[in-house]
């Protein structure tokens, strides 16, 4: 065994996986080798929320960015008739009040305010404003917090930027969060479409950082009900913008984009068209691969190919397992220490002097916009082997490093699998892969561009020419694929997932 080996081979660190409710039902699952448990959604439970939000009389949704709008409209409707008011707070100057106004919340009606007032008023504050804003603005935003409220989180990259600076939230009142395991759009497009299945929603995660009152577990579980998680699942503040940032530089974004970028010019190196490379490669991943995972798991990709597919699928897994490892591990030691925080927080004081540019001008992108225009019903697009090969490496590495630094299997599913083909890779399919980076959060657009090269040189310089000179398959590595313990967690998983798929038709 080599060493890199070796060093995944570590046990497990421990994980939380148990918590209290004295109001909704837990239900214990058996992911691999851990127990966990969980709470099912569903739209018949909102008739709890004013007993798990007793005393709650406003919640303030503060920013209106991409979770901001989903989670203020969705508490909105799931508190019809209950006395409890969501207002949304923003800045006096902010351009997105126009926005808020059009979904519903206004001055006139108390359901829209300057943003702390906002905070200094209400007795559940969900802080959705940027990561840059939030790191910017925490003492005041702090201060005006009153003692014994609750502040609810749905990212820990405050956490992680207070752990940077040696700062801590004030002792006083509830630290909560819940993390959809989506963008917000999807968030609000599947509770929609809930409205007619019961159950359609994005999972979140939910964390209890500090309860003051003995309150903190249930108002995070009425928080995901509320914003229509069809389950939710527990994890810790620390593990979560771990996984978090840690995922959306890897194959939520940045690990895809490296993939189909750098697949795309060894498909046409080796002779393919343009058209057909864009197809082999970002079509093949966000079409059938995604697909076929969602309803079937992992393995059924291999198994869906045929013997010839079969083989060419364990080269290419061979070929670029280790060296996506090796940048996997660099990625999370970075996310881990807080390096990646203070990156971000940097890349924002630079942004009015050097703001973003966009990265769909590349010939996969220019090409892509082409192939999604002519689709049509009988475009029948296959799972390329090679691709699906190099893929599920990344996807099976970033698992493996994950459950090495002992995050549960609820998590690790969710942020390396579901969060992929239930809610970014449908956009993806949509839009565009560059597209879909250049609409996300800063600290996702970063992370996409600063990581993507890395992936994007290490299998050029490694995996591909492994795969060219036919250099044969890792017999180890194909073993574990085919055993991994993901697959039972995944089955699990499947069960839990949203009744519906997200609709995108004529959305943009």
């Amino acid at each position: 065994m080599l060493p890199w080996q070796r060093f995944f081979e570590l046990t497990k660190e421990s994980a939380v996986h148990d918590f209290q409710t004295t109001l909704f039902k837990k239900e214990k699952v058996q992911l691999a080798d851990t127990s966990e448990y969980i709470v099912r959604g569903g739209r018949h439970l909102f008739g709890l929320l004013p007993k798990a939000f007793e005393g709650i009389r406003q919640i303030g949704v503060l920013g209106w960015s991409s979770q901001g709008p989903a989670q203020a409209q969705n508490l909105r409707d799931s508190l019809v008739g209950t006395g409890i008011k969501v207002k949304v707070g923003l800045r006096p100057d902010s351009a997105s009040i126009k926005s808020a106004e059009v979904a519903g919340f206004s001055e006139k009606e108390g359901t829209l305010g300057e943003m702390y007032q906002v905070i200094h008023e209400s007795d559940l504050i969900l802080l959705l404003i940027s990561d840059a804003a939030q790191a910017e603005n925490y003492k005041k935003i702090l201060e005006a917090i009153r003692p014994g409220t609750t502040l609810g989180l749905s990212h820990g990259f405050l956490l992680g930027y207070l752990n940077s600076i040696g700062e801590t939230f004030p002792p006083n009142i509830n630290v909560i969060a819940v993390c959809p395991k989506g963008m917000g759009p999807s968030v609000r497009r599947l509770y929609e479409q809930g409205k007619e299945v019961n159950g359609a929603g994005i999972n979140a995660s939910f964390a209890v950082h500090q309860d003051v009152d003995g309150r903190a577990t249930d108002i995070a579980l009425g928080w995901a009900i509320g914003i229509g998680a069809p389950f939710c699942f527990q994890t810790t503040l620390e593990h979560e913008f771990k996984s978090d940032i840690f995922g959306e530089r890897c194959i939520l974004l940045g690990g895809v984009h490296a993939i189909v970028e750098s697949l795309f010019r060894y498909d046409v190196a080796q002779g393919a068209s343009e058209t057909d490379a864009f197809i082999r490669t970002a079509e093949s991943i966000t079409g059938p691969i995604s697909k076929i995972i969602s309803k079937q798991g992992l393995l059924a990709v291999y198994e869906s190919l045929d013997a010839k597919g079969q083989a060419e699928f364990r080269k290419a897994y061979s070929a670029a397992y280790k060296p996506c490892m090796e940048v996997l591990a660099e990625t999370y030691d970075e996310v881990a220490s807080t390096n990646e925080i203070r990156s971000v927080i940097m890349a924002n004081q630079r942004s009015e002097q050097f703001p973003m540019g966009k990265i769909d001008a590349t010939r996969p992108w220019v090409v892509g916009e082409k192939v999604r225009a002519s689709r049509n019903a009988h475009n029948r697009v296959a799972v390329d082997p090679v691709t699906a090969g190099v893929y599920l490496a990344m996807m099976v590495a970033q698992i493996d490093l994950l459950y090495s630094k002992g995050h549960a299997w609820s998590e690790i599913c969710n942020e390396s699998i579901i969060e992929c083909v239930d809610s970014l890779n449908p956009y993806m399919d949509y839009k565009g892969i560059a597209y879909m980076i250049d609409n996300c959060s800063m600290t996702a657009r970063l992370g996409a561009r600063k990581w993507a090269p890395r992936f994007d040189y290490i299998l050029m310089q490694q995996a591909y020419p492994a795969i060219e000179s036919g250099k044969g398959e890792d017999p180890v590595l194909i073993e574990k694929f085919i055993h991994h313990p993901v697959h039972q967690a995944m089955a699990v998983c499947a069960t839990l997932r949203p009744s519906v798929d997200i609709s995108l038709h004529g959305k943009s």
